[in-house]
């Protein structure tokens, strides 16, 4: 992997880069630092927040950008992060109204992107863009779709979304332009928990149709 870019993001923030596009790599390597500072974070360092290729550190006010950056870099390892965790499985529901177009894209007959789909467990590769949004990846590369064209106005918590090879779960009502492919019970967000999102980066997640 290239040396990660520290970036300031406003007066209380600094954006640790791993890569520009995203890929596997660039996610472990976020995750992993994301962890790593977690465990070992500088006094300056008031939350850390992981993205898909890029971890977020909001600091205290009055932190010099260059003495902080210092510290980051001391706990980077290049090493690419695979914390062990457990698999959850996630029920779902196939009914989404983009399936049939979906599986139509990609040459199969709906059952047979079902299946396909639920082959092999997958990673949380983030969560964010709206409370609870988890994003789930990899899928190979025979499983890619771009995003729709047009952006629908709403859609509930617990759609499932597929696009850009993920899976990807609503814990809110949000806009998207992925692909509805289903729904779930399964709710990855609750004020009353701490943290509020039941599932974390690095997580497996096998989904099975119900």
């Amino acid at each position: 992997m290239t040396n990660p870019t520290i970036l300031p993001i406003g007066d209380n923030a600094v954006l640790v880069r791993f890569a520009e596009t995203l890929s596997d790599d660039a996610n472990r390597a976020a995750i992993g630092f994301a962890d790593r500072l977690t465990a070992d974070a500088p006094d300056s360092v008031a939350e850390i927040a992981p993205g898909l290729v890029s971890v977020l550190v909001r600091t205290k006010p009055g932190v010099d950008f260059w003495r902080l950056s210092g510290e980051l870099r001391l706990r980077m390892t290049y090493e690419i992060g695979h914390r062990p965790e457990g698999e959850r499985t996630i029920d779902v529901v196939f009914d989404g109204q983009d399936l049939g177009e979906v599986s139509s894209l990609l040459g199969l007959e709906e059952p047979a992107f079902v299946a396909r789909h639920n082959a092999s467990p997958l990673r949380v590769l983030a969560t964010g863009f709206a409370p609870g949004f988890v994003y789930c990846g990899f899928h190979p590369t025979t499983m890619v779709v771009p995003r729709r064209e047009a952006v629908r106005p709403m859609v509930p918590a617990g759609t499932v979304l597929f696009a850009a090879g993920q899976t990807a779960i609503a814990a809110t009502p949000i806009r998207t332009g992925w692909h509805i492919i289903g729904r779930t019970a399964f709710q990855n967000f609750d004020l009353l928990l701490v943290p509020p999102t039941v599932l974390r980066p690095g997580d497996a997640v096998r989904f099975v149709e119900s």
